[in-house]
């Protein structure tokens, strides 16, 4: 990990193209971004802006064309595909729009699954399933399974199994996109208390102002270029 001081995410000279045909696209063109430990930082931008793009790499889902992205002092753009995937394992939690949740599983069974790849017991798993559901009031919600539950309910299942790893980071893509506003408030309240009394340091794409306002910190990106910063 790094030092006291020393940013959680330091990214340096980040670019992106992908291969369309015979025509080279650039999403991304030398993005320099740091993120402190403990950080709830929302990026936003137009669509095609790179936002998302930008996203997947800090998470280690895809692999830069140039640059850094040091995340607790390794540069994960050094990493081939099997060390990257242990690397992602084993410090990242992921939330995305529309849940990801496995149909024929229970709430208790979505949040046990990323521990099923890890050296814990069985009674390990259950009681850190059930601290983590207990930490996003799903607790009387354990057995149902997701078409039991409502869109909020199934977002703070997601957010539970994000958070049941104990992550370095958490990356959430949308996280209110498919929720209403008022549900969509709950979860953004359940982020907040994960960074304010778990420490958690979290990167959040939107599109929605007002879910952005709720970060400490918003960054804006346009033509794969950051225009601006703003604390939010």
């Amino acid at each position: 990990m790094p030092d006291a001081g020393t940013p959680l995410i330091r990214i340096r000279g980040l670019a992106k193209s992908y291969h369309r045909g015979e025509q080279d696209i650039a999403v991304l063109l030398g993005i320099d971004l740091d993120v402190a430990a403990g950080e709830f930082v929302a990026l936003m931008g137009p669509s095609g802006s790179g936002k998302s793009t930008l996203l997947n790499l800090i998470a280690g889902i895809d692999q830069p064309g140039a640059g850094t992205i040091q995340i607790g002092g390794v540069d994960i753009a050094t990493l081939g595909e099997g060390e990257l995937a242990d690397w992602r394992a084993a410090h990242v939690g992921f939330i995305f729009q529309f849940y990801n949740l496995i149909p024929v599983l229970s709430a208790f069974e979505n949040v046990e699954l990323p521990l099923l790849l890890t050296g814990l017991s069985a009674r390990q798993r259950r009681e850190r399933v059930t601290q983590v559901l207990a930490l996003v009031a799903l607790s009387d919600r354990a057995d149902h399974l997701p078409s039991e539950l409502s869109g909020g309910q199934q977002q703070r299942v997601a957010i539970a199994r994000a958070l049941v790893g104990d992550p370095t980071l958490i990356v959430a893509d949308e996280p209110t996109g498919d929720l209403d506003r008022a549900t969509g408030e709950e979860v953004l309240s359940l982020l907040e208390q994960l960074v304010a009394e778990l420490g958690k340091t979290i990167v959040m794409v939107t599109h929605d102002p007002k879910a952005a306002a709720r970060a400490q910190r918003l960054v804006h990106l346009e033509k794969g270029v950051l225009v601006d910063e703003l604390a939010a």
